[in-house]
């Protein structure tokens, strides 16, 4: 190098390498979309069974047919039906606080799977299930229970059911992982809790009206407390690997 081009260095430094990943704003932003994925997940999951009508299904009685042939049974089976289907958008958004690893995106892909599976059991519950009631309340067909067990205990509808929601539940362990091994200090807990609804939600179905209500308020307010951590923590661009 000339001793002129020397001089010019001199006078005229380099810029300074722009940073690398992505800028605070943006991680602020995916910490929003995040928390209200999981804001509304939570309250999905909630209200499904507030809302739902807590007849004795025992027996075939007019109450039941009137219950299951609500407007109430509608709405709270596809407040059910949407919190699954918002759950893997809401895992994907909150994979994408973390570093790269295997279980972050491994939660996203199995949440998808599960939600998949899941949803044409809700199908039956909301529309055939719903239909099958309104005429037996209309005239009274004492069988129509037999018919409703006959849609819920269809093999394949209830091992597509039953797979998918154990795949939900192992979304929510993998999420969990991936969360406690980016964070430190309590926030590494808060996916924790969200995990367990997930888990419990195949066996509460086997359970009464209070177990389930009490689900419903255990997995609202852990997508809630994962909602608040997301908020307050937007991003690990520099985190350990899941």
């Amino acid at each position: 190098m000339s001793t002129r081009h020397a001089i010019r260095a001199a006078d005229h430094p380099a810029a300074p390498d722009a940073p690398s990943g992505p800028s605070p704003r943006s991680l602020d932003a995916r910490g929003r979309r995040a928390a209200a994925a999981l804001v509304a997940a939570g309250a999905l999951f909630l209200l499904f069974p507030a809302l739902r009508p807590w007849p004795d299904e025992s027996l075939a009685t007019p109450a039941l047919a009137r219950a299951m042939a609500s407007d109430r049974w509608i709405v709270a089976h596809l407040c059910g039906a949407a919190a699954i289907a918002l759950w893997p958008f809401a895992a994907a958004l909150v994979a994408r606080l973390l570093p790269d690893g295997r279980a972050a995106r491994a939660a996203v892909v199995t949440g998808g799977a599960g939600a998949a599976l899941v949803l044409p059991y809700f199908g039956a519950e909301i529309f055939a299930i719903h239909e099958l009631a309104g005429r037996a309340a209309t005239t009274w067909d004492p069988t129509f229970l037999d018919a409703i067990d006959d849609i819920r205990l269809q093999p394949v509808a209830a091992a597509m059911f039953a797979s998918g929601l154990l795949l939900l539940a192992a979304s929510g362990v993998l999420l969990a992982a991936a969360w406690r091994r980016a964070q430190d200090g309590a926030a590494r807990w808060a996916a924790v809790p969200l995990a367990a609804a997930l888990v419990l939600f195949l066996p509460q179905f086997f359970a009464g009206e209070p177990v389930r209500v009490a689900h419903g308020v255990l997995a609202g307010l852990a997508a809630w407390l994962l909602a608040a951590v997301a908020l307050r923590t937007p991003g690990t661009p520099a985190g350990r690997g899941a």
